[in-house]
């Protein structure tokens, strides 16, 4: 049997000691669980347990869990490839969108937010390694769309996502984060006032946070194996 709570304790407390060793306040790094493929019951669990924020990367799925659920203490993250045609409905339903990689997506979802809602706040993907399997624009392309981003209604511009191709060494590790983080510098540096680096998963958490990392995506660690 998974235990939701216990797993999110201890995964809560290794998340502020790795943040104090960097030299960051413990509260400084949020958990977003990502709950793909989990069931219900372990969602509602980890709710009753304090977890505020779940991610999921699939939309008819993720919509079918807010509407069961339906927990206003719940913030619910679209973390997957938001293709054009679905970004009606992610609009209608999650608070945070981390995967937004070309500005026709921004300004679909831009006037598909109801405006009742508030904000939608979004991430820009980067594609930090180039890799041609893994959506997400390049560096130079993040600047622009970034630009292009805060003039857009609706929306607001809260940082930069990526996801780096798997490494096993941790200073390895650390390199497309430190990347990633200097982006956002820049950002900010140019006037766009970014705050989030959604950076860091299960196997790389540790270096995504000395870089920065405010928020890390995990999911087995606390749900267990996906059904």
């Amino acid at each position: 049997m998974i235990r939701v709570t216990e797993n999110l304790r201890k995964i809560r407390n290794l998340l502020a000691e790795t943040a104090e060793n960097a030299g960051r306040s413990r509260d400084s790094v949020k958990l977003l669980a990502v709950s793909k493929k989990q069931p219900i019951s372990a969602i509602v669990e980890a709710a009753s347990a304090g977890q505020r924020d779940f991610g999921e990367n699939q939309v008819q799925e993720g919509i079918d869990k807010i509407t069961e659920i339906a927990d206003p203490r719940i913030t619910w993250h679209f973390i997957g490839h938001l293709q054009t045609n679905k970004t009606r409905a992610v609009a209608e339903h999650f608070a945070w969108v981390h995967s937004v990689d070309r500005l026709k997506t921004a300004r679909r979802l831009s006037d598909q937010r109801p405006a009742e809602l508030g904000d939608l706040n979004v991430c820009i993907q980067v594609n930090v390694d180039e890799e041609a399997s893994k959506s997400g624009v390049s560096f130079g392309e993040a600047r622009e769309l970034a630009a292009a981003i805060v003039e857009l209604p609706r929306l607001r511009l809260r940082g930069l996502m990526c996801l780096p191709a798997v490494r096993s060494d941790h200073e390895a590790q650390r390199r497309p984060f430190r990347r990633l983080r200097e982006l956002g510098d820049d950002l900010r540096d140019a006037g766009i006032p970014v705050d989030t680096l959604s950076m860091g998963m299960s196997d790389d958490f540790r270096a995504a946070i000395v870089e920065g990392s405010t928020i890390v995506r995990i999911g087995t660690a606390v749900f267990g194996p996906r059904s």
